[in-house]
């Protein structure tokens, strides 16, 4: 048990963890705003272009309401405009990994650029001659003399 706990404390500390915490109330907090966008701002006018309906409140009724019982409906309205709550945070995010992807390869690019450059700047360093070989060449050169 005490293993699990110390395991448990270990994920809990490291950084990603507290990186996840904050992309979850970026991400609440973004969808919100997209549902004000999208309920506040493009529906109206998706429901005048269909002659002012309101998709709220676009419904099946299964069974009226009575004095007893509340309406039964089928809210298929309210599932259109999630759906395109959905679509609308579903293309900003890809827009937004497709930026810092394309922003990560440039990046990339500069950087071997400059490595390519910088080694082409220097010159390769001299080949380095095995001291057997160099002790045989001073011997060589003695003899000759």
């Amino acid at each position: 048990m005490s293993k699990m706990l110390g395991e448990f404390k270990k994920f809990i500390t490291r950084g990603n963890v507290m990186d996840m915490a904050v992309g979850i109330i970026i991400g609440s907090a973004f969808t919100a705003i997209v549902n004000s966008l999208v309920k506040d701002v493009l529906m109206p006018f998706i429901g005048l272009i269909l002659g002012g309906v309101s998709f709220v409140d676009l419904k099946i009724v299964i069974a009226e309401a009575t004095e007893q019982t509340a309406e039964v409906a089928i809210l298929y309205g309210s599932f259109i405009q999630k759906v395109i709550d959905f679509l609308i945070i579903a293309f900003v995010v890809f827009m937004i990994v497709r930026s810092i992807n394309k922003f990560r390869d440039r990046m990339e690019a500069k950087k071997k650029a400059e490595e390519a450059a910088k080694a082409a700047a220097t010159p390769p360093p001299a080949p380095v001659v095995p001291e057997d070989i160099v002790l045989l060449k001073e011997i060589r050169d003695l003899l000759k003399k």
